[in-house]
């Protein structure tokens, strides 16, 4: 579900007040009926913002509404081969679902893409963290345009060196022309037609940092230790820019599943069974059961594929679970059903939706089929995509309790695969996870 919020009323908020409702757009009660995305705004600037020019000096934005048929984001859909590997789909193309706009720039989706052209420079950023990972971006500027692409970012960065990872796009002249790292490494001049569209590929992981524009290595780091988490963000500074095909993988994700499910608890006075099958995938056969870690996870990204052949077979993935405790935790809904063949109404919170706290805008998973879920939390926030289509942005903003049934959990907890009923038939061919740094 999605709540639209109008720009003016954005304005009148803190900026510690506008994080807190942006990065995830949360309720507290049960699930309601689907209602449009939004595009969503925040007055927490970049210190390093230059100036309006003289004709924006009394310019003013609101965000624009946006809305995408079942259909437009069902197409959005990355190929299985691609989403068991991880990859997953930052903008849909058609709304800013994921996304704070974090100043006083137009920053709109237009013709598929993510735009800005007049006001303050700011950033167009993600409501989720990231620590690791390998993030691919088109972008096309205007030869004149000062713009870049923020890795590891906090929501206001002061200092380039500190506070974020700044790719720059900007013109030959820049100090740090196109492909650099700002304040850390200068690469040698692009030389890209600036009326093309021209891919960004940039891996992030640990120390090491690797530029790419078309294929070809612009810069590399091995001191980008520092930050090791942080938003991804997309800059708005003078001229015309635009960014399309925003693709991210996570890295660094270890398995937890082997033939002896050697990572796990089971619970042999529950009904049901968990077995490992000959492709080395868990089966979920009946009754209400779990499958417990022996680990506890506190901030983390995972990713699974599942396979449900039967419509309303229902699983899911609890994570802060209180530990040996029954399905006490966050749950990740598997489910598929959908009301009266409707998409954009899921039955029972839908696949990659976070029971009770937020529906998946849209069941993308499908029966019959491998689906992928992605699953980031940090903190109160949480995030999911399914099938590369981001369907959950959620924070939880409830008083604080061991219990996340109750209210806000923030501290470790173990993950349990849930059999919730004799009908239950699932498989998981894989369950990855990448603790946060």
């Amino acid at each position: 579900m999605n709540i639209t919020i109008p720009a003016s009323s954005l304005a009148r908020l803190s900026a510690a007040a506008l994080l807190l409702l942006l990065v995830g757009c949360s309720r507290q009660a049960d699930p309601e009926p689907p209602a449009s995305d939004q595009a969503i705004a925040s007055e927490d600037a970049p210190e390093q913002a230059a100036a309006p020019q003289a004709d924006d000096a009394a310019f003013t934005f609101e965000a624009e509404v946006y809305e995408a048929s079942a259909e437009e984001l069902l197409a959005a859909r990355l190929p299985i081969e691609e989403t068991t590997e991880g990859w997953i789909r930052l903008f849909d193309g058609h709304t800013m679902f994921g996304w704070m706009i974090t100043g006083q720039a137009n920053w709109r989706v237009e013709d598929g893409t993510l735009t800005a052209d007049r006001g303050e420079a700011c950033l167009l950023s993600t409501s989720t963290r990231w620590a690791d990972f390998e993030l691919e971006v088109e972008f096309q500027a205007d030869a004149e345009t000062n713009s870049g692409v923020f890795l590891r970012s906090v929501i206001d960065p002061k200092d380039a060196q500190t506070d974020c990872f700044e790719i720059n796009i900007a013109p030959a002249d820049n100090p740090f022309p196109t492909g650099s790292i700002v304040g850390r490494e200068k690469c040698d001049v692009f030389a890209g037609d600036a009326s093309q569209w021209h891919t960004m590929n940039l891996v992030c992981n640990g120390e090491s940092l690797t530029v790419k524009i078309d294929d070809q290595v612009t810069c590399e780091s091995d001191d980008a230790g520092s930050p090791r988490n942080g938003h991804i963000g997309l800059q708005f500074r003078e001229g015309a820019i635009r960014f399309r095909n925003v693709r991210l993988r996570p890295l660094n994700l270890e398995s937890l599943v082997d033939a002896n499910l050697s990572k796990w608890k089971q619970y042999e006075e529950m009904p049901g069974d968990f077995t490992v099958n000959d492709d080395q995938a868990i089966v979920v056969d009946g009754g209400k059961q779990q499958l417990e870690s022996t680990e506890s996870y506190g901030d983390f990204t995972l990713l699974t594929d599942y396979k449900m052949d039967d419509p309303e077979s229902n699983s899911g993935i609890f994570f802060r679970a209180i530990p040996g405790d029954e399905m006490m935790g966050y749950e990740c809904q598997v489910n598929n059903a959908m009301v009266d063949g409707n998409p954009l109404q899921p039955a029972d919170c839908g696949p990659g939706g976070i029971f009770r706290r937020q529906d998946a805008r849209i069941v993308a998973g499908e029966p019959g089929r491998w689906n992928s879920i992605l699953l980031a939390a940090d903190g109160p926030h949480f995030a999911t995509w399914v099938n590369g289509v981001q369907v959950t942005d959620v924070t939880d903003d409830r008083p604080a309790d061991e219990n996340p049934r109750r209210g806000t959990r923030v501290e470790p907890g173990t993950l349990i695969l849930q059999g919730h009923d004799e009908t239950t038939q699932a498989t998981y061919r894989k369950i990855e996870i990448q603790p946060a740094p």
